[in-house]
Formats: C-alpha cells, structure tokens, sequence
C-alpha cells in the first residue's frame, strides 16, 4: 500500500488544551509509533483552542485497517482517553506530498 497521510485538526473544550497535549504526547504518541504510524509534526493554536497535527502510515495494511487496530488494541482502551471528553471537532483530510 502507498502512503498515506492524514491532517488533522481537533478544535478543544475551552481550558483544555494544554492537558490535551500533554495527554497527547504521553499516551497516544508512544502507541502510534509502536503501532507503525509516523507523526510528521504537532502544532498547537491557542488562539482558536486547535490542536493540528500529520500522521502516516505506509504499511501493508490500508490506514484505515491500521488505525481500526489502534482503536480496538487493548493498550489503547487501557489508556482510557475518550476524544469527546476533550474534542468539540475534529476534522480529518488525507494529503498527499508534493514538496
């Protein structure tokens, strides 16, 4: 399978933030990684409370398998992180490099 790289953009609850990029880093990083996904970068807007970031994966698996491994792993529902309690909206758009 090809590469394939996601954009994401999560707006967070008011006062959030911060611990969700703590959160972020901590316990969903370490088990992309582990998982086989690359995290191209990390950025956070304070000023719109955003949370942006790219992750790839380039496997023989589709993304979309791979991320459905993610979230039915064990490691990740022992983490108990639910997106919603954090997120207001996530947008999700596959990019692909031209530079």
């Amino acid at each position: 399978m090809p590469k394939t790289t996601q954009l994401r953009t999560y707006t967070v609850r008011d006062g959030l933030l911060d611990e969700w990029v703590q959160r972020w880093r901590e316990e969903i990083v370490p088990l992309r990684l582990e998982l086989g996904f690359t995290i191209g970068g990390a950025w956070s807007d304070p000023e719109h409370n955003q949370f942006i970031w790219l992750i790839s994966y380039d496997g023989p698996e589709t993304f979309g398998e791979r991320n459905a491994l993610y979230w039915s792993s064990p490691e990740r529902k022992a983490i108990g992180l639910n997106p919603d309690d954090y997120l207001v909206r996530t947008e999700e758009r596959t990019v692909e490099t031209v530079y």
